[in-house]
């Protein structure tokens, strides 16, 4: 029997029998969408597929045992998750068109069957199987026993899985599947999350790993509703430049591990190739100390990464000086700005002002503060820094320098790479210091500035 549809409010839950443009009930404008009527046997069918119904249960009385995580062969994307692929989870893995997910879940595949002798299966909905054997074909993955898909309606699609019964498996992507209980579109949001809300169902109640892939809006976010990111355990996103070669993948939310985790991966004719140790491969060192340069240690999750921060500071020809920023934030640039004016006493208000992380990394954190202020005033001194120098640090608003998470982790990644010396917060000094680097100790934020009358 086909479900029966019905229309419902997203601000207020009222229920409507067709659509309109307006809620009759709190007058809230195009929140009312095509929904599911479930029906009492709906509901007593829905845990059919795991055998059993769920019952209140204590909480002592739950088993805790870690069932063990599948191996995906890409040591990023293990780092990502939190060690691996855990059986009965969803990921979804959102980034822009061409960016590279399906050439990374079909390596992933590739190598989750042979580490783990398990089946995988991967639907496709928007490219033909020709398309993906050619794919597999010049990435020369071992895929021959792979299972391939190419289906959209959701309800044959779980039809082959319950079928299959496979490990793992991989829906290429949400926005095209679709399900003839609804009217609407692929892609609409009473689709999206119907089909969603099926699959995550599916998956929870048989223990089989599943990956959504989604696609992006032109502001980054995966299209379709807010609620997609609540239903799922783990949010990846796959970043990179349309011409540059890195790309990365960031745990937004992880329910298996850290969050903020970074992956690096580099694009090459052969497919997509780990990138180990990140810090050596962004990070650029010039043969002579240049004006603008400082060297910062960030966090990504667990791991700490070496970035270049570069600021060039420039009389500015216009009424309204500029203030522009590629991988930072910009209101954290212009208040860090007047902090230096205020505390440090010195004024950029009739300069233009840049600043730029080199490599494509987007950094999120405070600890950047005492490095961009740093690169700023070596740029409007023209007066360089030491290349064998790094600094990290929060700068607050009374001019104190702040401590931030993981100093001691930060210092050993410097002096892995050779780094000398480093300004670090007073909260942040280790004990005992890490050998080969000398540590300056900075509180205020005029302390930090008298380094560069070194």
């Amino acid at each position: 029997m086909k479900a029966r549809r019905q229309f419902q409010c997203q601000e207020c839950g009222a229920v409507a029998p067709k659509w309109s443009g307006q809620c009759g009930d709190c007058g809230a404008w195009n929140a009312i969408v095509e929904t599911v009527a479930r029906s009492d046997d709906d509901k007593r069918q829905r845990f059919a597929a795991g055998g059993d119904t769920p019952r209140v249960q204590k909480l002592g009385e739950v088993r805790t045992e870690q069932s063990p995580r599948l191996d995906t062969g890409l040591g990023e994307l293990n780092r990502v998750l939190g060690g691996g692929l855990v059986a009965g989870s969803v990921v979804l893995l959102g980034g822009d068109p061409g960016i590279g997910k399906t050439t990374l879940l079909l390596q992933s595949l590739a190598a989750t069957r042979q580490l783990n002798a398990v089946d995988a299966l991967y639907v496709s909905g928007e490219e033909s199987a020709a398309q993906i054997a050619l794919r597999a074909e010049r990435l020369t993955l071992p895929v021959a026993d792979l299972k391939l898909l190419t289906e959209t309606d959701v309800e044959r699609i779980l039809a082959e899985a319950a079928r299959e019964r496979p490990a793992v498996l991989v829906i290429d992507s949400i926005q095209t599947v679709f399900s003839d209980a609804l009217q609407s579109p692929p892609g609409s949001v009473s689709q999206v999350r119907e089909c969603a809300s099926r699959l995550v169902s599916f998956a929870k109640s048989t223990g089989i790993a599943l990956y959504l892939i989604g696609h992006v809006t032109k502001d980054g976010a995966i299209a379709g509703p807010r609620v997609l990111e609540h239903m799922v355990d783990a949010t990846l996103y796959f970043e990179g430049e349309p011409d540059g070669r890195y790309r990365m993948i960031r745990a937004i939310k992880n329910r298996f591990g850290a969050v903020n985790e970074l992956g690096v991966f580099a694009m090459t004719d052969g497919g997509l190739r780990e990138i180990a140790n990140p810090s050596a491969i962004l990070l650029s060192r010039h043969a002579q100390p240049v004006p603008g340069s400082v060297v910062m240690v960030t966090r990504e999750g667990t791991r700490p990464l070496l970035v270049e921060v570069q600021a060039l500071v420039d009389e500015s020809q216009l009424g309204n000086p500029r203030r522009v920023t590629v991988g930072l934030d910009p209101n954290r640039l212009s208040m860090l700005l007047a902090v230096l004016n205020r505390h440090g006493g010195v004024s950029t208000a009739g300069c233009d002002v840049f600043a730029n992380i080199v490599g494509g990394v987007r950094v999120h954190e405070t600890g950047a503060d005492l490095a961009i202020l740093l690169a700023v005033l070596s740029s409007l001194r023209d007066r360089p820094l030491s290349h064998e120098l790094v600094a990290f640090g929060e700068i607050g608003l009374a001019g104190e320098i702040r401590p931030v998470p993981g100093g001691p982790e930060r210092l050993r990644e410097a002096a892995k790479h050779g780094f000398k010396r480093a300004i670090v917060p007073r909260g942040n000094v280790p004990k005992p210091m890490p050998e080969g680097i000398d540590v300056t100790v900075v509180s205020r934020l005029d302390e930090a500035l008298d380094v560069l009358r070194d």
